[in-house]
């Protein structure tokens, strides 16, 4: 009998999948999952960001949709009903932004736009599960990866299929935000998944008409946690109108509006973000396999 470890029985259709799923993501040199405490705090419009901005590095990335009960990232890039690419040897291609970035979502498979996901926890792990072993995502240097809000399904799901990942923790500067940030820091020390740093947005407006800064939700308190629990700041976001227009209009706002304060302070976290990604990859390559992040 064909036994693994532990005296479990070997399913070899799974075995196969998982060795395929190694394969594809082997080719795959940096997955950041972006996540936060709660929803409301900017997690997608991170996400999403520096997916593009990472592109516009001339990096090849692909930007992985797994908030599977409200997935944003198909409107904030303008491709709602994107359709998914059938190749040849009856493959599935992801859905394609610019020659650089390509994404994947539940959006393009629902039925209808208002079309609502009511799957439970083994069925939204089947379907992760798939958009990594069907989607043909070819040689990438970034898979940025938007997860819902907590420390549910979706994230360890991630956590569990793509270990050498790293996490980008999303807040805002209010103390509320702060609290269910240390939720996610200790999810993240748990299943083992270094982390790049927190992204504190919604920090501070620069007034339109003065310029000056108004702190509407307090500012530096995400950073503050960051020197606390001695994990990398990548860097604060302003509150500025044009990224919810961006956002809504499907052009996100670090190639809308390439030359704003706003663009700038994405440009500053993605930089970071690719700083210490090399950083802890160094770590890995001169420790082994047992390397921590940061």
């Amino acid at each position: 009998m064909d036994v693994k470890s532990g005296g479990v029985k070997s399913n070899p259709v799974l075995d196969q999948q998982e060795q395929k799923i190694k394969e594809k993501l082997g080719q795959i040199e940096n997955k950041i999952m972006v996540m936060s405490g709660k929803g409301g705090v900017g997690k997608s419009t991170v996400a999403v960001n520096l997916a593009v901005g990472l592109s516009l590095e001339n990096f090849y990335v692909g930007l992985l949709d797994v908030d599977l009960h409200g997935p944003n990232v198909p409107k904030m890039l303008g491709l709602e009903r994107g359709e998914l690419k059938r190749r040849p040897d009856g493959t599935v291609g992801p859905v394609f932004y610019s020659p650089n970035l390509q994404f994947m979502s539940v959006e393009p498979l629902l039925p209808e736009k208002n079309s609502a996901v009511m799957w439970r926890g083994p069925l939204k792990m089947s379907a992760i599960r798939q958009f990594i072993y069907d989607i043909e995502w070819g040689k990438l240097d970034y898979l940025v990866i938007d997860a819902p809000p907590g420390t549910g399904d979706e994230p360890m799901t991630v956590a569990q299929m793509i270990p050498d990942a790293y996490a980008v923790v999303v807040t805002t500067p209010q103390e509320v935000s702060l609290l269910d940030v240390r939720k996610s820091i200790t999810f993240c020390k748990h299943v083992n998944m270094p982390i790049l740093g927190i992204v504190e947005n919604m920090s501070g407006m620069i007034c339109p008409h003065c310029g000056k800064t108004i702190d509407i939700f307090k500012k530096g308190g995400g950073e503050k946690l960051a020197e606390e629990l001695d994990i990398p700041f990548l860097g604060r976001i302003p509150v500025d109108p044009r990224i919810v227009n961006t956002g809504d209009s499907g052009r996100p706002l670090v190639a809308a509006y390439p030359n704003s304060h706003t663009a700038e302070a994405f440009e500053h976290i993605i930089k970071n973000a690719i700083n210490v990604t090399q950083r802890l990859r160094a770590i890995k390559e001169t420790e082994g396999p047992s390397a921590q992040g940061a």
